[in-house]
């Protein structure tokens, strides 16, 4: 072969080659993205949310996303440098990332709504105003929501403050789309593991099935009963599926029911060691599974609204045991020996409903619940720990951010989209 012919061959394959690399992003073009959208973008939960996000192990590495980080107009520097930041990570499945602090545009063909901690500029000295301050926000999105976002948009609420009551507000005002709001309860989940790891000299992740009940940043309780350690270093050794009760190796039982009790009611009630990497973790996790299912036969606790599973009473956000499968989640109630008391489901349930009725005006003051047998605990129940935000001023931030209740009051969020 001539060299002459070789080079023509040579411009013909790269010809080809080129012809066929068009085609590709052509195609592209019309294939379009999963659309991510992530509230209150400046607070650092999402810092440290957007590379795992962009990894391709939440949706997969074969799923193009595009991330739009939504916040207000005092925010939008920050958000520029974050763009550049996500930018310079060069993901093969990261079609784009913008920002918008335009209200009307908040939420466009969204298919995927991640909310955070909202952000705060306004100081508040009660529980029942902090309480209250979270309605005007929860209306302004559950309404953005229906109207802008993909009929099939899937939103998950985190952070530290007021979960559940920010994910059942959201139902209220978003009701079209209300079963596909779910709120995130694997950091407190995440929190218990660390702690009986550090007893137990093994690693978190080798714990599993600890399950929390109701209130997921306040009244909950730690269900230890069905937890398991896996690959545990001891005289009684297994295969890598072989697992103990967590119980039965911990011999300690003051310990669990003390200092176990202290710390996580420490961390639980007051929010402080609930950072932005535990916080995006948590939520990108449970995206995870909500796209490809949880692991089979491990127990996953989840916020969503109770339809009377449990003797849970309904129309409120709960913490409970589920598994996700095929896109979805599954309570799972047919779980043996997770029977709670009368008593301690009203301790749980009391705080839940009364946060509600105070945040919508229908109550004026919050009253913690209080037992007249507050250190009685049936025997069945040893093994629930009990983790309840009873120092309620912790729980309020020092500021709280209070929207106002309608569009053209939102100065902080005037301002255009700019996308890059």
């Amino acid at each position: 072969m001539t060299t002459e012919l070789m080079m023509v061959i040579a411009q013909e394959n790269l010809g080809a080659h080129i012809e066929k690399e068009q085609e590709e992003e052509a195609l592209k073009t019309c294939i379009n993205p999963l659309q991510v959208w992530i509230t209150s973008a400046s607070a650092p939960a999402c810092y440290n949310l957007i590379p795992i996000l962009t990894s391709g192990e939440v949706f997969g590495m074969h799923t193009e996303i595009s991330i739009t980080l939504f916040d207000n107009k005092q925010a939008e520097e920050h958000l520029k440098s974050l763009v550049v930041e996500t930018q310079d990570l060069a993901s093969p499945v990261l079609r784009s990332v913008s920002i918008c602090t335009k209200v009307e545009e908040a939420f466009r063909q969204a298919h995927v709504i991640v909310v955070l901690d909202d952000s705060t500029d306004k100081e508040v000295f009660t529980l029942e105003d902090c309480l209250r301050s979270r309605v005007p926000l929860c209306r302004l999105y559950g309404y953005l929501i229906e109207k802008n976002a993909h009929e099939s948009v899937r939103v998950i609420v985190g952070g530290r403050t007021f979960v559940n009551l920010k994910t059942v507000l959201l139902m209220r005002y978003a009701p079209r789309i209300a079963h596909n709001i779910i709120a995130v309860a694997l950091g407190v989940e995440g929190e218990a593991k660390a702690i009986l790891a550090r007893k137990l000299k093994t690693a978190p992740s080798y714990i599993k099935d600890v399950i929390i009940w109701g209130n997921i940043s306040g009244n909950n309780y730690v269900d230890l009963r069905k937890t398991r350690v896996y690959r545990y270093e001891s005289a009684i050794w297994g295969p890598l599926h072989y697992s103990r009760p967590v119980l039965n190796l911990i011999f300690d039982s003051e310990w669990v029911k003390r200092e176990f009790v202290a710390i996580l009611k420490n961390l639980t009630s007051t929010g402080r060691q609930f950072g932005g990497i535990l916080a995006a973790h948590s939520i990108a996790t449970t995206l995870k599974y909500w796209y490809h299912g949880s692991p089979p036969g491990e127990i996953v606790s989840l916020g969503i609204l109770s339809e009377g599973q449990f003797g849970i009473p309904k129309g409120i956000v709960f913490s409970m045991p589920v598994k996700f499968e095929n896109g979805t989640w599954v309570v799972l109630t047919d779980l043996k020996d997770v029977e709670i008391s009368e008593q301690m489901m009203t301790r749980m349930t009391s705080d839940l409903i009364q946060e509600k009725l105070v945040a919508l005006g229908d109550k004026i003051h919050f009253q913690p619940y209080q037992s007249g047998h507050k250190d009685l605990v049936p025997d069945e129940e040893k093994n629930l720990v009990m983790s309840d935000a009873a120092d309620f001023p912790n729980e309020i931030p020092q500021t709280t951010f209070e929207k106002p209740q309608s569009l053209e009051f939102l100065n902080d969020f005037e301002g255009k989209t700019v996308e890059s």
